[in-house]
């Protein structure tokens, strides 16, 4: 069994691809899920997420705080911004707008941990950066959302605080506690945890998906190409922002994957609860999840091809 899920866990983009490919060829068979279902599935997430951290995670922010706080400005600014400019560039109507800058606003998602470690990049300091981004979530997402989409849709910056509380911070509380109360029983579940996480991530998308599957047919292509623009960017410039201030290679490429990869999960959340006259607004979170994970796999296969052929250029030279 736990073979089974450690091979769920390892092939969550093939997942989640496979499934968002399912939900746009028969929509009629998740139709009957109320979006409201996503919100649950989010918080699922999040205590598991809560069940996997240690308080020692945090160590690094007190340990190496000009690492996390570097990480996290590059969080939010890269993203939101991008977001903002690629709406405006490809002239994307409200809704889309909305959802894309939902994305760019959201903190960085819990994939980007394994793609780190699978990456060879800095562990500890990404899962730093995404302990102390969704810490942050609270305040940052409402507010950033405000900043740049405020003008063209009404944005309740109080309510999305609250529901960033209900459905990220409290179920990720109560994992810690359900930890240090039964210690035991929590390492036993962790090996299920990822393919846990992976199922109910691929659920949302299947569900967005199909609730919207005749509208991809018209414009599909379109928010695609946003999506990946939006990913590839974040990659591409937090890596460059590790460069230019000579971080380690590790720690670049902790900070590029933490940049790239959003909990786009939480976008499609909000976009169903605060904005349902709305409803495209849900789909860049989608298609993030499905093409964050493709890309995640891959640059984690480039950084590692690139790691190990650094480390022989350094053993031969030693020699």
């Amino acid at each position: 069994m736990k073979k089974f899920c450690r091979y769920i866990s390892d092939y969550m983009g093939v997942l989640v691809l496979v499934v968002a490919v399912f939900a746009f060829l028969f929509p009629e068979a998740l139709r009957g899920v109320r979006p409201t279902v996503i919100n649950y599935l989010l918080g699922l997430v999040m205590f598991g997420m809560g069940l996997t951290l240690n308080l020692q995670d945090f160590k690094i922010v007190f340990s190496r705080p000009k690492d996390v706080i570097i990480g996290c400005l590059a969080q939010f600014t890269i993203m939101p911004l991008m977001a903002w400019l690629l709406a405006r560039l490809f002239q994307l109507d409200e809704a889309l707008a909305l959802g894309v800058v939902l994305v760019g606003c959201c903190p960085g998602g819990t994939a980007s941990n394994v793609i780190t470690y699978l990456a060879k990049g800095d562990l500890a300091l990404s899962v730093g950066m995404t302990g102390v981004s969704t810490l942050l979530a609270p305040f940052m997402t409402p507010l950033l959302t405000w900043a740049l989409a405020g003008k063209s849709v009404d944005v309740d910056v109080a309510s999305m605080f609250l529901s960033i509380l209900w459905v990220v911070i409290l179920p990720i509380v109560v994992g810690l506690t359900v930890k240090w109360l039964w210690p035991r029983f929590t390492e036993q579940a962790t090996d299920y945890l990822p393919a846990f996480s992976s199922i109910a991530i691929a659920m949302i998308v299947a569900i967005i998906i199909s609730a919207n599957a005749d509208k991809l047919m018209t414009g599909g292509w379109l928010i695609m190409i946003v999506v990946m623009l939006h990913n590839l960017s974040g990659l591409g410039l937090g890596y460059l922002v590790g460069l230019l201030l000579g971080l380690s290679a590790p720690k670049q490429r902790a900070i590029s994957i933490e940049v790239g990869m959003q909990n786009s999960g939480l976008a499609s959340s909000l976009a169903t609860m605060h904005f349902a006259a709305y409803p495209l607004a849900t789909i860049p979170g989608a298609l993030f999840s499905v093409w964050h994970n493709i890309s995640g796999a891959l640059v984690a296969y480039l950084y590692r091809k690139n790691s190990l052929l650094s480390t022989s250029n350094n053993n031969t030279s030693n020699k």
